[in-house]
């Protein structure tokens, strides 16, 4: 075992809004299982802001329910569910410094990409996950155990190799754009799910259309059979999250609020009008659209089939899209206007919409030259002062609002899908307009964090030269800037990702746009305005050095 400090800085969230800088949190020493990696850089996120802010009440800091013994889980000191402290922080690149006798898979010196979303460990609401229920990266040292991050049947590892040459901003910066790179990658469902449970409602008057085909297609396990004179207290004796499928022949507003509970995760809701309209809006959970990762579709016509037909294979961009990003000028929305403009698809028409005039000229000034290399054509609007012509093919929505949601409905043409990316806390409710969605063919969908494979994806563009990550830089600190940066995010005043560097415990917050008043020498190594391998040297070298002790070594 090397030597090591006994105590490091950490940040800590130790309750609802409640954070501190722990300058002597123990290093903790690795169990038999466990590796103890070395933080190099952690990108701040605005899902740590939610976490700050509800911190038991968020879902991904319950217990673990299954995959893993609770007997393993005690023996995991980075393992703080409930109202235990954690450290968050999952944007994490950093190196493995000591090792476990029963580790197998990874090996003391690699410098690793950290993949932090546990699907296999599951909570009561969600999933476990590193920076939540598990210890982050916002610490100079954090524990993983090697029977967390194998993923079962792949055996693929959440930390990932990744070689010397990339700075640590642009290593730890691919979490976010493995997120973005999921929402548009990740397959849809067009089919029943097979062995599935699926529930049919029918109102009064209603033919029921195309289920038999849906059926043949691919068969549920169980159907769970409906009328409307059953009444509401029918769906109420149902249990929520019981269904894979739902379709509802008809057109009452109350009956499809009341029958969206009862879809389970991953589930897809079939709304078969028959020719009749709802005629009001219909308040739909948005939030479950983000993290459950349901759908819905349908169809003003007869057939229940034909809202399945209006799935497409994944988000992804088609040659010709005209694509509206709204809110585009935030750190997320920053990244996908990039992805956009560096696609390599054809006939691409690209609005970038926000309502920061400064953001946008920023935001422009990085991506337009790239669009232009690559024929996108390009335009930065501010939706205060100009409105975007509808008919957009495609619309994401960056900033959590729901009345946004109202404005990507009526931006979206015929066969539009519409990326809900913004974090909606599920609970969350907008009133949509399900006549008009079903009578366009669009698609509402979203992501939540992403997987291995786009981690990897991410990464070989990095390597390929493809991506470079350190474009959507907007700030860089030390640990006591971290407060800063959090309330900066949650603000939505950064127009692109702060990077934490834990080495670094006492710097504040610096935007790069201030690098040369307050480090000149740290300016100079910027290109174009941009972060850099070399700026990140420089950085470490004027400030402080990384290697540095925080307390005494045992």
């Amino acid at each position: 075992m090397p030597d090591l400090p006994a105590t490091q800085h950490a940040i800590q969230f130790v309750g609802p809004g409640e954070l501190v800088h722990n300058r002597s949190k123990p290093v903790p020493v690795p169990g038999p299982t466990q590796v103890l990696l070395k933080v190099e850089a952690v990108g701040i996120c605005f899902s740590d802001t939610k976490l700050l802010k509800a911190f038991t009440g968020h879902p991904r800091k319950g217990e673990v329910l299954g995959g893993l013994a609770p007997s393993a889980l005690a023996e995991i000191p980075s393992y703080v569910p409930g109202e235990t402290p954690t450290v968050p922080g999952h944007e994490v690149v950093g190196r493995i410094v000591a090792a476990g006798a029963e580790v197998t898979r990874h090996r003391v010196g690699e410098r690793c990409l950290v993949q932090t979303d546990y699907r296999h460990l599951p909570t009561a609401g969600a999933n476990a996950a590193l920076g939540y229920n598990f210890e982050g990266g916002l610490q100079e040292y954090v524990i993983l155990d090697e029977r967390v991050i194998v993923e079962p049947g792949t055996g693929e590892r959440f930390l990932i190799p990744v070689g010397e040459e990339p700075s640590g901003s642009a290593v730890a910066l691919l979490e976010p754009w493995a997120c973005v790179e999921a929402s548009y990658t990740t397959r849809e469902r067009g089919t029943l799910r097979a062995g599935g449970r699926l529930l049919v409602v029918v109102e009064a008057g209603h033919a029921v259309v195309g289920l038999d085909e849906l059926v043949a297609a691919s068969a549920p396990a169980s159907v769970t059979r409906l009328a409307a004179s059953d009444g509401i207290e029918a769906i109420d004796a149902l249990a929520a999250g019981t269904f894979d499928d739902i379709v509802y022949f008809g057109a009452d507003a109350d009956r499809i609020e009341a029958l969206q509970s009862l879809l389970g995760t991953r589930g897809v809701f079939d709304v078969v009008l028959g020719g009749a309209a709802i005629g009001r809006p219909v308040s739909i959970d948005v939030g479950r659209i983000h993290y459950d990762l349901v759908r819905w579709v349908g169809t003003p016509g007869a057939s229940a089939a034909d809202g399945y037909a209006n799935v497409p294979a994944t988000g992804e961009l088609r040659d010709g899209d005209r694509v509206a990003i709204v809110g585009a000028a935030g750190p997320m929305g920053f990244m996908h206007t990039i992805r956009t403009a560096v696609s390599g698809l054809a006939g691409l028409d690209l609005v970038a919409i926000d309502i920061d005039d400064s953001r946008l000229v920023h935001l422009a000034d990085v991506a337009a030259p790239l669009a232009s290399a690559r024929g996108v054509e390009a335009s930065f609007l501010n939706s205060r002062t100009t409105q975007p012509e509808p008919g957009f093919s495609y619309v994401a929505v960056m900033v959590p609002a729901p009345p946004l949601v109202t404005q990507a409905l009526a931006l979206a043409g015929p066969r539009a899908r519409i990326n809900l990316f913004a974090g909606f806390a599920v609970g969350t409710r907008a009133p949509l307009d399900l006549d008009d969605i079903l009578a366009k063919g669009a698609y509402l969908f979203g992501t939540s964090g992403s997987e291995i494979p786009d981690m990897k994806a991410v990464l070989a563009k990095l390597e390929r030269g493809d991506l470079d990550t350190n474009v959507s830089v907007d700030a860089v600190t030390g640990m006591e800037g971290v407060r800063e940066a959090l309330a900066a995010v949650e603000a939505r005043t950064s127009g692109g990702k702060i990077v934490v560097y834990p080495s670094l415990p006492d710097m504040g917050m610096i935007r790069l746009g201030d690098m040369a008043e307050r480090l000149p020498g740290v300016a100079a190594e910027l290109r174009d305005g941009c972060w850099t391998r070399a700026a990140e040297e420089a950085l470490l070298a004027t400030v402080g050095a990384p290697a540095a002790a925080s307390g005494p070594a045992r």
